[in-house]
């Protein structure tokens, strides 16, 4: 790599690769209008050369906050941690919606480049590739809050420990006595929902008991998924004294159709779920659960997020936190003889 006396110019860069500085410039502003070819060609050299681009003069005081729907608990738990962490340096805090669970729209990404916040923090699987080089290329660093649970290498992420936490949730009903324990995950394309899964399914297999393909099924992290997950769980012949809910609304879809069939729970029914939000509290009976720590890990994105502005390479850049179980009312022994 250069030394700060060989240091390399644009014009030597565009010697090089036989792009003009009027190109290079754009590459290094983050403009749309550059190929991906050229645009990686520009970039390969420039990281080859160790030229180090200047800190965008345009910077707005706030930290964007970047998800693709505004509702539920689960989203206010991860606003609310990034707004204390921002408040301790003094930054606002702004919400975009935009895109899928898996990645921001490109529409979004055109205006956070004009926007010009101090970082930016994503509810994303991740970002794509372009997207990731030119936020780069104007200075603005950013952060995944992984729901996802499978981040692209070397992109500055915290998860939470979800393997760890679908076992956890397993091992507590295996205790109890319960045999025949049934699984409702998130969307099959959702690491973090087949993490929790896979969680299950070693549990399962420590204690050497089958896995009934019929008692794992797939459905969006959302009531009338779980509700419906469990209607057929419960309709099977013989079926599941225990079900593993990935997420506690999908619990809560769960419980009602429990209710309507008139199973108890906990008593012909124990129930757990993923996440530990307020309503899990509330819910009757009282549910039984996976903390997932929302608010820490939104506090802890934003700090990596700072310390990415003061240093481009920190050490970690992938941050995991530990779940935990919380046992409530909603798992019990099951019925003798079942």
């Amino acid at each position: 790599m250069p030394t700060r006396a060989q240091r390399v110019t644009l014009k030597e860069i565009a010697s090089q690769t036989g792009v003009s500085l009027t190109t290079i410039s754009k590459v290094l502003n983050g403009a749309a209008d550059v190929s991906s070819a050229t645009r990686e060609l520009v970039e390969e050299h420039l990281r080859k050369s160790g030229y180090r681009r200047r800190k965008s003069r345009k910077r707005h005081e706030y930290i964007e906050v970047v998800l693709h729907e505004l509702e539920g608990e689960w989203a206010l738990a991860i606003i609310e941690g990034v707004r204390e962490a921002a408040a301790e340096r003094g930054l606002a805090v702004s919400l975009s919606v935009s895109g899928d669970r898996h990645a921001p729209a490109s529409v979004w990404l055109e205006s956070v480049i004009r926007r010009g916040p101090t970082g930016i923090i994503l509810l994303f699987a991740g970002i794509p590739a372009e997207g990731r080089e030119r936020l780069e290329a104007r200075g603005i660093p950013f952060v995944v809050i992984d729901p996802a649970g499978d981040p692209a290498p070397g992109i500055p992420s915290v998860g939470a420990s979800n393997w760890a936490g679908g076992l956890e949730a397993t091992r507590h009903l295996l205790g109890l006595g319960h045999r025949r324990i049934a699984a409702i995950s998130g969307p099959e394309d959702v690491m973090s929902s087949l993490a929790r899964l896979d969680g299950y399914r070693s549990a399962m297999r420590a204690a050497r008991l089958p896995v009934d393909p019929a008692w794992i099924r797939y459905g969006e992290l959302d009531r009338s998924s779980g509700e419906r997950e469990a209607a057929a769980l419960l309709a099977l012949p013989d079926p599941p004294t225990a079900i593993f809910a990935g997420s506690d609304i999908q619990a809560l879809g769960v419980l009602h159709a429990a209710a309507a069939r008139r199973v108890d729970v906990p008593g012909a029914l124990s129930v757990v779920g993923f996440d530990d939000l307020p309503v899990a509290e509330l819910a009757s009976p009282r549910l039984t659960t996976i903390h997932q720590p929302l608010r820490e890990m939104a506090e802890q994105a934003t700090r990596l997020l700072l310390r990415l502005l003061e240093d481009a390479d920190p050490e970690p850049t992938r941050i995991e936190l530990a779940t935990s179980l919380v046992v409530r009312d909603s798992t019990a022994p099951p019925l003798a003889g079942k």
